[in-house]
């Protein structure tokens, strides 16, 4: 990888590619202000590490059915021992002391709405001022692409790799 193509994150020495998230070692935490994610089944949990091995995150339905609110956690509570990852911003819109400002000013929020106020959006919106979910619109833009796929070959059904029974 050439010095054109990396980055310095966070002061912390490490060597990423500008567009990928990189792990963070089990024995080690993640940058101040870093947004991070950890897998979770079927989709990705987000959050700001605030320090002091201290999350803050939208926990949302990532306890299970019942809606939960901006919550500040220990790494730990937040990883459930998955890996954490780091996903870097470019351009990030605030400095390391804003984003954890801002995380913290929506401490007690409790309006998490799935598709346009989850993790994620909560997450970019401290980083970048944007409230925005690439996992939903990842997903809507697969759904428009099966829609258009389906319509385009209708003697398909859905899954598009299966052939037709009849």
């Amino acid at each position: 990888m050439t010095r054109e193509n990396t980055l310095e994150v966070h002061d912390s020495g490490h060597r990423i590619s500008p567009d990928r998230e990189w792990l963070v070692a089990a024995d080690e935490t993640p940058p101040l202000a870093a947004h991070i994610v950890s897998s979770r089944t079927g989709y990705t949990h987000h959050g700001i590490y605030i320090g002091d091995g201290k999350v803050v995150h939208y926990a949302g339905l990532s306890r299970g059915w019942r809606s939960a609110p901006v919550e500040e956690v220990s790494l730990a509570e937040f990883s459930r021992g998955r890996p954490v990852r780091v996903r870097p911003h470019i351009q990030p819109r605030f400095d390391r002391s804003d984003v954890v400002a801002r995380a913290r000013s929506r401490l007690g929020e409790d309006s998490y709405r799935i598709l346009s106020n989850n993790c994620e959006h909560f997450c970019e919106w401290c980083v970048c001022g944007e409230s925005r979910s690439r996992q939903i619109e990842l997903r809507y833009a697969l759904l428009a692409a099966l829609r258009l796929l389906r319509r385009s070959a209708p003697q398909y059904s859905l899954p598009l790799l299966m052939e037709r029974t009849e």
